[in-house]
């Protein structure tokens, strides 16, 4: 029965990590380099995939669509005296206990952790993506629906298909 940070239910029952433990985790594997901008792309990416290979969310919390593409709120109101600057500590203590959902977030840190902030962009804003479907100009607040995220990998995984096959 851990929870809060942690991750499992009265019932036993794996949770999705808590926002700040999961920002934690990958700024630690990425040894303190990744900037705010960085972070909020691989921690869409990161539940994109586990959504979409899972039907449950890695991270808990709503994606909003806002200007500079999927953002956890929670998340981003800790970071943003960072600027443009890595983020460092500033998550407190925020053990994750549910190993394959670490796991699931090691992976994004080392795949998605060398890519730019500007390739981060160009891949959370695709056309065919939930962003570019729930994103309004100068409207915070847009929730991005797990379904529409889930919606995004399937078209993903045809495109890699489509690629494959050609």
């Amino acid at each position: 029965m851990l929870n809060e940070l942690g991750t499992k239910s009265e019932a036993g029952v794996s949770k999705p990590i808590h926002p700040l433990a999961a920002a934690r985790r990958l700024c630690k594997q990425s040894g303190w380099t990744l900037s705010n901008l960085q972070l909020q792309k691989i921690l869409y990416l990161a539940q994109m995939f586990h959504l979409g290979k899972k039907s449950t969310r890695l991270v808990d919390g709503d994606f909003e669509a806002w200007a500079y593409g999927p953002v956890l709120p929670q998340v981003y109101s800790q970071t943003k005296i960072f600027g443009g600057g890595p983020v460092r500590e500033v998550f407190g203590a925020a053990p994750i206990f549910d190993e394959e959902r670490a796991a699931m977030l090691d992976e994004a840190a080392l795949e998605l952790g060398k890519l730019s902030a500007g390739r981060l962009v160009s891949i959370t804003h695709w056309k065919e993506g939930a962003w570019a479907k729930y994103y309004q100009p100068d409207v915070r607040g847009i929730k991005i629906p797990d379904q529409a995220i889930i919606d995004e990998y399937n078209a993903h995984a045809r495109e890699q298909q489509r690629r494959k096959s050609s």
